[in-house]
């Protein structure tokens, strides 16, 4: 101001000369980020430059709300708000708590929402109104974004979608190797309309139907048998005849029924709690409630039955005597019901340590990785503190699973992998080479997989996954 009243010079050229003195004192400093800061600083003259001209930049908050969605900061998100997500407003999530493997994190990587976990203060430091770009990929959030900053963001999403295109060629490709071994890709899902994703992505099947989505967000109030029922049908109608494997609800721990859940069990630790196969012991009723949906909806097509959390004999036995008596109830009503094929999910440490007993009950395994290695490691997968120590390339980790793999191979068992490590194309060649042959994930990610499988060379892979498995260190092997 002072040099436009005094020194006469019009607003631009009093403007771009300040610039100039603050320019240079900025190349005087010594810490090279305050020096990089000159850019930022460079930028906003720019805009104001234009601004005086008429000619104001685009900024980031002229583009329109309809494109560029709106974003949805939280301390944190349930599973259950994910049903309600895809249909909602926002384009995508930033969480202050969570890790990239919590429940929250998994249904939005498959419902393909863009999201960040674990952020820790973001929803305390990003305001209202705040332009942000969510780099779900890397695990980063940008805040009010320059335009260069916008720019490279969007030239990264026409590429990911130049990308996405080519993929789509893949799609009816045969999951073959170079050398001849066939491989199935199947879909991991959450609600019965996701078979339409699993099928536009060249699934050959379900590998896993999160059944527990269903009787989340309900106030405590259990989905009837024949909602179940109709549910499932729907998956296997909407699957054109490929197999549908069912989990048996899967609540608790990181996927509480509602918030009342939470409440009551914030005193334990909901990760070693009443979850999964050991709730629907205890409550047989809900249980059979669900068998029988399950076993009417096999009428329909091929079923797969996937119990989860076993952990010993006892508890298959109980288990299996719940789906006998579901089918004689079943029978006492005159109500039709299909064959089932029966599996386990491998996702506890003594599981994969007991596995003769499992292959002997079972006619599929399927390795729950994401549990797996949280409770091998002692670590909370949702506890962003420590997400950190997450680690699918523990060498305790790596021995489990293909130690399970090579058991069921060896007992001509169908053993397949679930988990996040399935939809990872950094670990796609590793578990090639342990001897996996089928992969579940969520849809978006299976056509990236198939690309990592055509290139792939079973014979070569065996070697090195076993050069691998005698390593202390396999991070240090796995890009070799």
């Amino acid at each position: 101001m002072q040099w436009i009243t005094e020194r006469h010079y019009n607003a631009e050229w009093a403007l771009v000369s300040q610039m100039e003195v603050l320019a240079r004192q900025f190349d005087e400093m010594e810490d090279e980020y305050l020096r990089e800061r000159k850019g930022d600083l460079e930028q906003v003259v720019e805009r104001v430059l234009k601004a005086l001209q008429g000619k104001p930049s685009e900024l980031p908050h002229a583009a329109p709300l309809e494109e560029a969605g709106l974003i949805l900061v939280a301390h944190d998100l349930s599973p259950a708000d994910m049903l309600q997500f895809k249909d909602s407003v926002f384009a995508g999530f930033v969480t202050d708590v969570g890790g990239k493997t919590s429940h929250t994190a998994i249904v939005a990587r498959s419902m393909d929402i863009p999201a960040v976990v674990g952020a820790r203060t973001a929803s305390t430091l990003i305001a209202q109104d705040d332009w942000v770009i969510i780099d779900g990929d890397a695990g980063v959030i940008v805040v009010d974004p320059s335009i260069d900053v916008l720019s490279q963001y969007r030239d990264r999403q026409q590429i990911a979608l130049l990308e996405r295109e080519q993929l789509q060629q893949l799609k009816h490709t045969l999951t073959v190797t170079k050398d001849g071994q066939k491989v199935e890709l199947l879909a991991n899902i959450e609600r019965p309309e996701d078979a339409a994703a699993a099928i536009a992505a060249g699934a050959v099947g379900v590998g896993l139907f999160r059944s527990e989505f269903l009787f989340m967000g309900r106030a405590g109030k259990l989905p009837s048998e024949d909602e179940q029922y109709q549910a499932y049908r729907d998956a296997v109608l909407g699957m054109k005849g490929l197999p549908v494997t069912i989990r048996t609800v899967d609540a608790g721990a990181d996927k509480p029924l509602d918030a009342s859940t939470v409440k009551d069990a914030a005193h334990l630790n909901p990760a070693l709690g009443l979850r999964a196969i050991r709730w629907c012991l205890a409550e047989p009723d809900m249980f059979r409630t669900q068998l029988r949906a399950i076993l009417r909806a096999a009428v329909h097509g091929q079923i797969h039955l996937l119990i989860p959390m076993l952990t010993s004999g006892s508890e298959i036995e109980q288990s299996l005597k719940q789906l006998d008596l579901a089918r004689a109830e079943l029978d006492q009503r005159g109500l039709a019901h299909g064959p089932l094929k029966l599996g386990a999910m491998i996702e506890i440490p003594a599981a994969a340590l007991a596995l003769p007993v499992f292959l002997k009950h079972f006619d599929f395994l399927s390795l729950g990785t994401n549990d797996l290695i949280q409770y091998t490691l002692a670590i909370d997968r949702a506890d962003e503190s420590v997400a950190h120590l997450y680690d699918p390339l523990h060498p305790a980790v790596l021995h489990l699973i293909a130690g399970t793999i090579r058991q069921c191979n060896e007992a001509g068992k169908s053993v397949s992998v679930c988990g996040e490590m399935a939809g990872d194309v950094a670990m796609t060649k590793l578990l090639l080479g342990m001897g996996l042959r089928v992969f579940s994930m969520h849809p978006s990610q299976i056509l990236n997989v198939k690309r990592e499988v055509l290139a792939s060379h079973m014979g070569q892979l065996s070697t090195w996954a076993r050069k691998i498995l005698r390593s202390d260190n396999p991070q240090s092997l796995l890009n070799k």
